[in-house]
């Protein structure tokens, strides 16, 4: 089990992360906490939810486009998770894609805000919630068993997506999403996806 926990923790694309947002996090601590900087990164949460949502419907689980080289990045970031779903190297999303996803969502705020620290509040928001998403994601792909009813709810809704029907539940760090968008369903009323387990077969 310890090897388990080693694995997530020790992830070089984690370990950045974990680093950027301590170093972010130390920096507004020193400048001094105000309710408008937690206001900003509680913001950050919530729109890594939303984008978290947005992403893994609409550009991982776009059908397989002809250009190879976009069908290469898909493969990497969904399509072989879903084929290959316990795979460590396939369970995060690479510092490629998180990174500059987190400067534009950041430099989108900062046009808005004209604030640097209030940017880099808003910004540790976000890369605490990808913390919490992959964390979320990795117990559902792992023999790690959550403490909690709700954890398990979580767990089983990710478990549902990958081998029940991949249209549904997409929602990981927040499946409550889904029910915005009416894809959170109760599992009797799907049908068993023929494509789930391989997403470049879907037409």
């Amino acid at each position: 089990m310890k090897k388990v926990y080693r694995n997530f923790f020790f992830y070089p694309d984690i370990i950045v992360m974990v680093i950027l947002v301590i170093f972010m996090l130390s920096f507004l601590f020193v400048n001094g906490i105000t309710l408008a900087l937690t206001a900003f990164y509680l913001i950050g949460l919530i729109v890594f939810i939303f984008s978290e949502y947005i992403t893994h419907r609409f550009l991982f689980h776009l059908k397989p486009p002809k250009n190879t080289f976009f069908l290469k990045m898909l493969k990497r970031l969904h399509y072989d998770h879903h084929a290959y779903p316990n795979e460590l190297h396939l369970l995060f999303l690479p510092l490629w894609y998180s990174l500059p996803n987190f400067m534009i969502l950041a430099a989108i705020f900062f046009s808005i805000t004209k604030s640097f620290i209030g940017s880099t509040a808003f910004g540790a928001g976000l890369i605490t919630m990808l913390l919490i998403y992959e964390w979320k994601h990795y117990i559902a792909h792992t023999s790690i068993k959550p403490r909690t009813a709700l954890g398990k709810w979580f767990k089983k809704l990710h478990i549902l997506h990958h081998y029940k029907n991949e249209k549904y539940w997409f929602g990981v760090s927040n499946p409550f999403v889904d029910v915005l968008f009416g894809t959170l369903k109760n599992e009797k009323d799907v049908k068993t996806s023929q494509t789930a387990k391989n997403l470049e077969k879907r037409t």
